[in-house]
């Protein structure tokens, strides 16, 4: 919702008439149910038909009937507008034909940044305007967004739930636009996928690889980062899809898990290792090494706590980064906690010591939105990554 080179969204108030009349089939039912005049109604409707690029409407002598591109859009619409009404309905009913996208977007920008200036920095807008902007949404909504106290900024409970619905509208509006390019042939919008580490060694590379010879043309970003980094995100809208780990049972009732297959824990160390030809090696044999594990949040790091429970390292380095774990490995005796598909691909440097891990086996597989339906692009690539899970499982 940051400033940027995407297209506006149609206003708030010209998607409200669009979903009546695409209920109705009537401009004159709408005008009289929205309060406007017909001719309002129809000057709204050929503006959105411009900013969409499409025709909305067909008309015969039995009324106005949706295109393919209408239905496309109201059904988006309908489940923008929803995800704003489900909060709006606790608030005064004027915020419902006041509110506007700006307003919206300077209201989730404060309630990120706990601040009117780091929102409007953001914005590329002036604080005043910021200000201004989210104090007419309060006004409309008869109900407080944000508080001040002696730490800061607070948003209200009812500006964070506010904030969310319109992030999640905006994604919503987002994928329309993409499906309605995907009507003409065209790539609009893009993917974005939060990858946890295992995901990044293999599985993610080679469905992206198969992925481009179908869709050459559409941007995919992939977003590193930790569990809870990006299950923010995914619950924000901001990413379609979340790769990697999953965690079982959920920790979140608006998320749905699919998993595509398993990997397992295993425990790895240079090349050479005094450690690496030893046979019938134990976890006693482990003692006193220096380790190199991920976050103690971390399904992987559980499994390895677990194991060395009756000695545990006094030194331990602690690192999501496969890179920074290889590089510490090369050049000394400490010992790492990998997933066997991470460490096969290190296999130049590193090799798996064979000691057993208790419940090492982790599901592996895609999270989304539990209420999320993907566009055409983001279904085929969903669809690649369960083609390229089954063949490494």
């Amino acid at each position: 919702m940051a400033a940027g080179t995407e297209p506006s969204p149609p206003s708030i108030r010209h998607l409200r008439m669009f979903l009546i009349l695409g209920r109705t089939g009537s401009a004159t039912r709408t005008a009289e149910l929205c309060h406007v005049s017909q001719p309002a109604v129809t000057q709204a409707m050929a503006k959105l038909s411009r900013q969409t690029g499409h025709a909305l409407f067909l008309r015969n002598p039995h009324g106005l009937f949706l295109t393919e591109a209408g239905e496309v859009l109201h059904h988006r619409a309908a489940r923008a507008i929803a995800r704003l009404d489900q909060v709006m309905s606790e608030m005064a009913r004027q915020i419902r034909f006041q509110a506007t996208w700006p307003q919206l977007a300077a209201l989730v920008a404060v309630s990120e940044a706990e601040s009117f200036t780091l929102a409007a920095h953001r914005l590329g807008l002036a604080q005043p305007t910021v200000h201004r902007a989210t104090t007419t949404l309060e006004q409309a909504a008869g109900t407080v967004f944000f508080q001040r106290t002696a730490h800061g900024l607070i948003t209200t409970r009812a500006g964070l739930q506010l904030a969310q619905a319109a992030r999640l509208a905006l994604a919503e509006l987002e994928q329309a636009r993409a499906d309605l390019g995907n009507l003409e042939g065209r790539e609009v919008g893009r993917i974005v996928i939060g990858a946890l580490p295992l995901s990044r060694s293999g599985w993610l590379p080679r469905a992206i690889l198969a992925f481009r010879r179908q869709r050459p043309a559409l941007p995919l970003q992939i977003i590193d980062g930790r569990y809870d980094e990006l299950l923010l995100g995914l619950r924000r809208g901001d990413i379609d899809l979340m790769l990697g780990a999953l965690r079982l049972p959920s920790p979140i009732d608006d998320i749905h898990q699919e998993r595509l297959f398993d990997d397992e824990a295993a425990v790895v160390a240079r090349r050479g290792h005094p450690l690496a030809a030893r046979a019938g090696l134990t976890f006693e044999d482990l003692r006193g090494f220096p380790w190199v594990m991920p976050r103690r949040s971390t399904p992987l790091r559980a499994v390895l706590d677990a194991a060395l429970a009756d000695n545990p390292p006094l030194d331990v380095v602690e690192t999501s980064s496969v890179s920074l774990l290889r590089e510490i490995l090369r050049d000394s005796d400490y010992l790492g906690g990998l997933s066997r598909m991470q460490a096969e691909v290190e296999a130049e440097t590193l090799s798996i010591l064979p000691v057993a891990l208790e419940n090492a086996r982790r599901a592996i597989g895609v999270t989304t939105r539990a209420d999320w339906e993907p566009t055409r692009a983001q279904r085929d690539f969903l669809n690649q990554l369960r083609q390229t899970a089954a063949g490494m499982s």
